[in-house]
């Protein structure tokens, strides 16, 4: 089986200062990979060259069978992307920003419904993000990143803000049980390493 995602000598600098350095990893699919690091390590920036978002400067990135950068566009839909940023319009509710989002994947309105209720957000769908807790807008922010189905999980600090049953709410979806291919960013070692295979 070929891996779903594989980095070879992947590099990654910001003027002059290195973000990454030679990264060579394979994951599986269905598998989960776990990043670690103090602040600036490069965590955020492999995620964001995983989604097609960024460029590498040196290496060479495979995902779901894409060359990354080049090849970016074939894979785009299929990759869903949890940032620090939740990538929301604040002036937009949940539902409108879900619906958004859905017409750019082509997925049908009643998918909105459903996630909407399954990140436990129905009661406060049609409220600006702008209105909502932290907590609130980071369940908005994964209803996003899993709205159209991905099957690669590119996740960081995917508890951040939630209270204990959110994170239970929205282990389903994003989770172990979610069977998806996922890479992890996470200040939560204990809790990531439980969360892998």
């Amino acid at each position: 089986m070929a891996a779903a995602i594989t980095a070879r000598d992947l590099a990654r600098r910001y003027g002059e200062r290195p973000a990454l350095e030679n990264l060579s990893f394979d994951l599986e699919p269905g598998r989960t990979l776990a990043v670690f690091g103090s602040n600036g390590a490069g965590k955020s920036t492999l995620l964001r060259l995983l989604a097609g978002l960024l460029r590498p400067h040196s290496g060479r990135l495979d995902v779901l069978g894409a060359a990354l950068p080049k090849e970016a566009w074939r894979v785009r839909g299929r990759i869903g992307y949890l940032g620090h940023d939740p990538l929301l319009y604040r002036e937009l509710s949940p539902r409108e920003n879900l619906t958004f989002h859905a017409r750019l994947h082509g997925v049908v309105g009643e998918r909105v419904e459903q996630v909407l209720g399954q990140v436990g957000l129905t009661d406060r769908a049609d409220d600006p993000i702008r209105e909502l807790s932290r907590g609130m807008v980071q369940r908005a922010a994964v209803a996003r990143a899993v709205l159209h189905g991905p099957e690669l999980l590119l996740l960081d600090e995917p508890r951040a803000g939630l209270d204990p049953a959110a994170v239970d709410l929205l282990e389903p979806l994003i989770g172990r049980s979610s069977g998806r291919t996922r890479v992890l960013v996470s200040h939560d070692v204990e809790a990531a390493l439980a969360d892998c295979d």
